[in-house]
């Protein structure tokens, strides 16, 4: 299967103030998002509050991107289709090989918890056959549902078994295990780097070739920097980079991570988004004083996507 070159947005889901999803400002973020060097998107998935939309919602979303980027020249888009139903997780799959997405993924449910590997293959193996044309990616985000698995033996337990298995979102904190995945079978499948902080330690060990992140939907223009740096032999400026990525999540750490302080800043950078769906307890209007403060401190309005 291909692999994935390049850096993969996780956008977020726009909404109106009374919750309901904004699909119309939907072209003018792709555009902002492929301006900036992003190569696609992974929608519906954690940033995007997908396990808090509803099935008719993922599927209004991912139509939406879909016609949004109808023009562009080699822009992914992958549908994170993970449900705590199997079924709608299928059913899900099946609409977006229907409407011509590049792929599919899914994390692990946060209920019933998966404590095996078994559980997982088999969870993924359900899904993945809904649309069994498109490359599958397993998202390993063992923070949000507690499925502190081996990865490692996660492949050997699912290679051979779902043909379309093209490889794993993985954002955990291990690199030891991020590599030795990226190496099972001289590379025989696609580890896309999913951690922010950590792109240029994965580079410089042979991976990260592509990834999917987060705060590339403010930051993009860093992150891919990272790489061109790294490409071009400039390890000081892929450092310097790298640890300005490190400055804005700190920010972001202030205001209740990425979901909720990240999808303000788009709002700050001109492209307001909307509120996060209950339980996530928004940014007040006197935090998003102190956010832009915080933000101006490390002059991130002149590194921003633009």
């Amino acid at each position: 299967m291909e692999k994935i070159k390049g850096l993969i947005d996780a956008p977020f889901t726009p909404m109106y103030s009374n919750g309901d999803i904004n699909l119309s400002i939907i072209p003018e973020y792709a555009a902002l998002l492929q301006r900036n060097g992003l190569k696609g998107v992974f929608i519906n998935g954690s940033s995007g509050e997908g396990y808090m939309l509803t099935e008719d919602e993922r599927k209004q979303i991912a139509e939406a991107w879909m016609d949004a980027i109808k023009n562009f020249t080699d822009f992914k888009v992958i549908v994170h289709v993970g449900s705590t139903c199997v079924r709608s997780s299928k059913r899900l799959a099946e609409h977006a090989k229907a409407i011509g997405a590049f792929g599919i993924g899914a994390m692990a449910p946060p209920f019933p918890k998966v404590g095996r590997v078994e559980e997982l293959v088999k969870y993924c193996e359900e899904i993945a056959c809904g649309a069994p044309d498109l490359p599958f990616y397993f998202y390993h985000i063992p923070a949000f549902n507690g499925a502190f698995l081996s990865m490692y033996d996660f492949l050997k337990a699912v290679d051979g078994r779902i043909p379309n298995f093209a490889g794993i979102k993985y954002t955990f904190e291990s690199l030891y295990e991020y590599n030795r995945c990226r190496r099972y079978k001289d590379g025989k499948f696609d580890m896309l780097h999913g951690q922010d902080e950590t792109i240029l330690p994965c580079l410089a060990m042979g991976g990260a070739q592509g990834g999917i992140g987060g705060t590339t939907n403010y930051n993009g223009r860093c992150l891919v920097g990272i790489q061109e740096a790294w490409a071009a032999g400039d390890l000081e400026k892929a450092r310097e980079l790298q640890n300005y990525a490190q400055d804005v999540i700190d920010v972001i750490c202030h205001f209740r991570g990425n979901i909720v302080g990240g999808k303000r800043i788009m709002k700050l950078i001109g492209l307001d988004l909307g509120p996060n769906r209950t339980p996530f307890q928004n940014v007040t209007d006197e935090e998003e004083v102190q956010l832009r403060k915080e933000l101006e401190a490390i002059d991130f309005f002149n590194h921003c996507n633009k």
